[in-house]
């Protein structure tokens, strides 16, 4: 089995298919490499993938600490050097949206565009931060692991069939309940809205709802180019769901940008010229 490690944390990916720009995906909240199969088997068609687990996730090790966005956002920035990934797209899902554009702002010289997948909050809005706080101190109480399945279950919808709908919340219900939680705790403290500011990468964010703190409007005042899709008929777990729509979007995103692997590459420094000095 595939693992990158660094001192003693041990990070499962899958990588497969080859051809220029790399795409590697990040899964959400409590999620594993595999919330991305559909896109993983559609892209490694013409590009090289990679679907990582973050820490605590998956086959991923579970240390007792380092579960807020910014140190999950070094996690891929080192996992990217360590595998040799360079200048991906990097396409994350909910939490792996935040993660996303908490690396470009943090690590520039990482990625080339970014696609957040019905990202979490990243221009929260007061009451979005209340929300995760209280979600995470419910957590907390004695009967922390039916409010945890219940708000998952919530999360899933009701478009999703028995089959996803199992997998999702089997998945998700796995992971230990400290990290589920701390990992909403660092996604309430969270600043999305300097990190949105920092980031000058293309970035597309698909959507699949209206309004909350991902409202076009609030984050274009934050991030003027930042382009929008929108699904239909599909809950939080689109990805999965309708991929039919999932993937032409990403695909759309990348030829408008240069970086499909039809439409060639637009000329781009290597990280190396663009690290910071």
């Amino acid at each position: 089995m595939p693992y990158a490690e660094r001192d003693g944390l041990r990070l499962y990916y899958e990588r497969a298919g080859s051809g220029e720009p790399e795409l590697l995906f990040v899964p959400g909240w409590c999620c594993d490499h595999t919330f991305f199969a559909p896109q993983v088997e559609h892209f490694a068609h013409a590009h090289a993938v990679t679907a990582l687990a973050l820490r605590g996730c998956g086959r991923s090790d579970v240390p007792d600490h380092g579960y807020d966005i910014p140190t999950l956002a070094d996690d891929v920035a080192w996992f990217c050097d360590e595998v040799g990934i360079e200048q991906p797209i990097v396409v994350g899902h909910s939490l792996g949206g935040m993660i996303a554009i908490e690396l470009a702002a943090r690590h520039p010289y990482v990625p080339r565009a970014l696609v957040a997948v019905d990202p979490g909050p990243v221009h929260a809005t007061d009451l979005a931060g209340q929300m995760f706080r209280g979600f995470a101190a419910r957590m907390t109480g004695p009967a922390g692991e039916d409010v945890r399945r219940a708000w998952v279950e919530e999360g899933v919808g009701p478009t999703a069939d028995d089959e996803l709908r199992r997998k999702i919340v089997g998945t998700m219900c796995a992971v230990p309940l400290p990290v589920a939680r701390a990992v909403i705790e660092g996604a309430a403290e969270w600043d999305g809205a300097a990190a949105l500011m920092l980031c000058e990468l293309p970035l597309l964010v698909i959507r699949s709802s209206v309004g909350g703190s991902n409202d076009p409007v609030r984050l274009r005042e934050l991030k003027g180019d930042t382009q929008f899709a929108m699904t239909v008929g599909a809950g939080h777990f689109h990805q999965l769901e309708v991929p039919e729509q999932v993937n032409p979007m990403i695909e759309r995103f990348l030829e408008l940008r240069g970086l499909s692997a039809r439409g060639g590459d637009e000329t781009i420094a290597s990280p190396k010229e663009r690290r910071p000095r």
